[in-house]
């Protein structure tokens, strides 16, 4: 019997996240594209600068229901026709709006770009926006506001974000509006939004994938570069304030069998100098099954399937002259427990927090973070669409084109000391907003005897 020879290993090549090309199109849209041969299914962000700050007061709800709306016919094609159209091309097509803006998100094999970029320029350029396509889309986010009040984990996430910020701030409220505004909503309210906010010259596309053969100036031009609109000032944004007060609000949910934890509070976002050392630390903290957390509130205890701690950006300024790059991420720890477990699990969460804070991380923790974060990147870029949507977050958040390729390097060169500092600050002990979604007669009395902070109760 032969046999075939043991394949030898290769030389290992270093990986750097990919560097995007950058210019523009006489309309004034910016474009990034990202040459990356193999990947034949090609990805489309572009990110427009409508962001949830810019809706009338009274109107929470239209960037969402407009972003919804944009697939939804055209000038050319019906609702119908269009998404023939796309599916024709066996593309995919998804908009959303978010505090920094809104994203168009577009996946489609590289043969077929031309003709679904046409697609998407038609939208971005003489959407419908008919009477009868607008009411449907509005009853069906009426329709779901009452399930995501029902849903344990978004409850609670609308109610971190009423306690930690302002009522006059537009991050106090749903992102996609409550019963009152949306109802609101019309076709006109759609078109007003799209006409004061949607324009060439404040958007930016974003094309990665394997663009052999395919004449992308000549093909941006005959369809986006089509696309006109006026040019604006950049509108200023209110500083985001937080109160952070360490407290606890329990969402009463009469028969609950299990309490929905979400613990945050404001921090430092990627513009800031202690966001490699913040992530490094709060991986450590929730990051993984290894992480503290997990290993005494799910391995010892058994408490839970799953603790997180993670930080997510909200919203990032340019920079200027006067005050640089401002912005602000939350910094969060989100799980589940039995009810019966509900002060126990807080009491050695707490217990977690302040021994992190009195002995800190070890290196061998530090060491396999980084492990995690650094050495599986190239995996998590693997498809163009992870890479396209993290350089149109680049753009959203007003970073440097090689702001990714540069975080790994930090992030690799953190030492524990500063990892420690940067988990320890993000989340003190006495700093922190909880929020409990359960029984409140089962859960309040033990919550109270922890003494983390007053404890209020409010209807789910």
């Amino acid at each position: 019997m032969e046999y075939h020879p043991q394949p030898a290993p290769g030389t290992a090549r270093p990986w750097a996240f990919p560097a995007p090309e950058r210019g523009a199109l006489p309309n004034g849209l910016t474009v990034l594209r990202c040459h990356r041969p193999g990947q034949q299914v090609v990805a489309v962000e572009i990110f427009l600068d409508a962001p949830l700050d810019a809706e009338p007061e009274g109107l929470d709800g239209v960037a969402t229901i407009m972003a919804r709306a944009l697939s939804e016919g055209t000038d050319k094609h019906s609702a119908e026709e269009f998404a023939a159209e796309l599916e024709r091309c066996g593309a995919t097509l998804d908009a959303h709006a978010d505090h920094p803006g809104m994203r168009v998100s577009l996946e489609v094999p590289a043969s077929r770009l031309a003709k679904a970029l046409g697609l998407v320029s038609e939208a971005l350029r003489a959407p419908a926006f008919a009477d009868s396509e607008i009411e449907r889309l509005v009853n069906n986010r009426l329709d779901e506001i009452p399930h995501e009040q029902a849903n344990p984990a978004r409850r609670a996430a609308k109610q971190l974000s009423k306690e930690l910020f302002p009522a006059t701030s537009r991050m106090s409220r749903p992102r996609q509006g409550t019963e009152e505004t949306v109802e609101r909503i019309d076709s006109a309210a759609v078109r007003a939004f799209y006409e004061a906010h949607v324009r060439p010259s404040t958007a930016t596309a974003v094309v990665v994938g394997d663009l052999t053969g395919i004449d992308l100036d000549a093909l941006l031009a005959d369809t986006v570069g089509d696309w006109t609109g006026n040019t604006v000032e950049s509108r200023p944004f209110p500083p985001i304030t937080a109160d952070d007060t360490g407290r606890v609000v329990i969402v009463d949910r009469p028969g609950a069998v299990q309490t929905q934890l979400l613990i945050g509070r404001i921090g430092a976002d990627r513009h800031d100098s202690v966001w490699p050392a913040q992530v490094l630390g709060t991986y450590c903290l929730g990051g993984t099954l290894t992480s503290r957390l997990d290993r005494v509130l799910r391995e010892e205890k058994g408490y839970t399937y799953g603790v997180r701690a993670f930080g997510q950006v909200l919203r990032s300024t340019a920079a200027d002259s006067a005050s640089g790059a401002t912005g602000a991420a939350m910094l969060a720890i989100s799980g589940s427990v039995d009810t019966e477990s509900t002060g126990p699990a807080l009491d050695d969460l707490w217990k977690v927090l302040r021994t992190l804070a009195a002995e800190g991380l070890t290196d061998a923790e530090r060491e396999t973070a980084v492990q995690n974060l650094v050495g599986v990147a190239p995996l998590k870029f693997e498809t163009a669409a992870s890479v396209a949507g993290t350089l149109a977050d680049q753009v959203e958040q007003h970073l440097a084109d090689d702001y990714q390729a540069r975080l790994y390097t930090r992030l690799a060169e953190t030492g524990t000391v500063e990892a420690t500092a940067a988990v320890v600050n993000a989340f003190p002990a006495d700093r922190l907003v909880t929020i409990l979604v359960g029984d409140a007669a089962q859960i309040e009395e033990p919550v109270r005897a922890l003494g983390i902070g007053e404890v209020s109760v409010v209807t789910g």
